[in-house]
């Protein structure tokens, strides 16, 4: 690991006291920027789904697009559902709001392509895709793995960027979570020894803290 676990800790300790208090919980986010790498290339392509250790203390909207059973099931599970029906009626403001509203889209496999064409232009831009979902899938399972899942994506900048928490939780947890991350993206990068620059932690609205920064 490229990173130390107790300096992230510390790190992430400063980032959280030296943040001014807000009338919200804010979240903590890591930044890993990254150098000599072809964002056109594989390793610039980045799209890699994290589960974190710990659950951030923060609720995370999932929606369900499903029919039948699936359905159903979503429904007493107090999840957002959207049915095969509603989707093909769905227009391009209802499709941005919906993006905007969920964290995680998760498609019934069969209705993935009408998913696509409907939602895919809203949830690109935010850095979403639908999540195939089998029809048999224990979704109570896949709610759970994606309440503590992070997306990580390599976009215009040779960066990637996403939440490992919120300012309540405890910093090791916090740390656990971040190196959760930087070990996912290890294993994506050819060469990770060199082509991660820098690593910063802040909150949502605080001044940033920098872990690790390399030439």
């Amino acid at each position: 690991m490229l990173v130390d676990e107790k300096l992230l800790e510390n790190s992430i300790k400063e980032a959280i006291e030296w943040a001014r208090k807000r009338n919200f919980k804010e979240s903590v986010d890591m930044v890993v920027v990254l150098k000599d790498i072809n964002l056109k290339g594989p390793e610039g392509r980045i799209r890699e789904i994290v589960e974190l250790p710990h659950p951030p203390k923060k609720e995370v909207k999932i929606c369900v697009v499903a029919d039948g059973d699936l359905a159903l099931q979503a429904k007493r599970l107090g999840l957002t559902v959207v049915t095969r029906a509603e989707l093909q009626q769905m227009d391009k403001k209802a499709a941005k709001k919906l993006a905007k509203r969920c964290d995680w889209v998760l498609v019934q496999t069969d209705l993935m392509g009408l998913a696509g064409k409907v939602l895919g232009p809203a949830l690109g831009p935010r850095g979403k895709a639908p999540i195939p979902l089998p029809p048999n899938a224990p979704l109570e399972a896949f709610v759970k793995k994606y309440s503590k899942s992070v997306n990580l994506r390599v976009r215009k900048q040779p960066q990637v960027m996403c939440s490992i928490g919120t300012e309540d939780m405890d910093a090791k947890e916090l740390a656990e979570n971040a190196l959760a991350v930087i070990g996912a993206l290890e294993r994506k990068l050819p060469n990770p020894q060199n082509q991660i620059a820098k690593v910063i932690v802040k909150t949502t609205m605080g001044p940033p803290v920098i872990v690790v920064s390399r030439r």
